[in-house]
């Protein structure tokens, strides 16, 4: 045991002799300079635009991945009526070209929300709270017509559920980089005039 406990002490011990617990060697209570403040703020600026940029684009990726899925089953149900599963649920219920505008109306939506996740200004921005309007229809329209099967069908429920979801979650992913945006203007406001004396 005491073995154990002298090497755990060696451990902790670093080249100087300090234990590796100890306070660091650089005065910390010093005030940091304007130009260092100016470089800090500036590396957290420059990381933040990267990092919005990387998840702006991986989920509008996503949902460009979901738009090209869409047009798929829209040519399905125009060339191929009631093919696809999903769509045959509804063959006695709803008409080819109600199915067809339902899944054109998925894709504006999925526009909108790339629109409004892809653009930096607040006007743009926009188009994200916009598309729940027509995502909220979409979802109403097909629970409607889910609810007057025969049996209510839980395989396809991402129908009603995914465009609106999405624009949901990419709605939250721009606010959180909204906010990170705000705390570092925050930061800039903070930054004070160093004089030394």
């Amino acid at each position: 045991m005491q073995k154990l406990a002298r090497n755990w002490r060696k451990s902790h011990v670093d080249v100087d002799g300090n234990g590796v617990d100890s306070l660091p060697t650089r005065d910390d209570s010093r005030p940091i300079d304007t130009q260092e403040q100016e470089e800090l703020v500036r590396s957290l600026e420059k990381t933040l635009a990267q990092q919005s940029l990387l998840w702006r684009s991986v989920f509008a990726g996503l949902v460009s991945c979901y738009i090209g899925f869409l047009v798929y089953s829209i040519y399905q149900q125009a060339y191929a009526p009631w093919e696809l599963p999903y769509h045959a649920y509804f063959m006695y219920e709803v008409g080819s070209g109600s199915i067809v505008a339902a899944e054109l109306v998925a894709v504006s939506v999925c526009l909108m929300v790339i629109t409004g996740l892809m653009h930096n200004s607040r006007r743009h921005r926009l188009w994200l709270w916009y598309s729940f309007l027509p995502g909220t229809l979409l979802a109403i329209f097909w629970l409607h017509h889910m609810l007057r099967l025969a049996k209510f069908r839980w395989d396809i429920m991402w129908l009603p559920l995914t465009p609106l979801g999405g624009a949901g979650i990419c709605l939250y992913v721009d606010h959180l980089l909204d906010s990170s945006s705000e705390e570092i203007r925050k930061l800039r406001g903070y930054m004070y005039a160093y004089k030394a004396y």
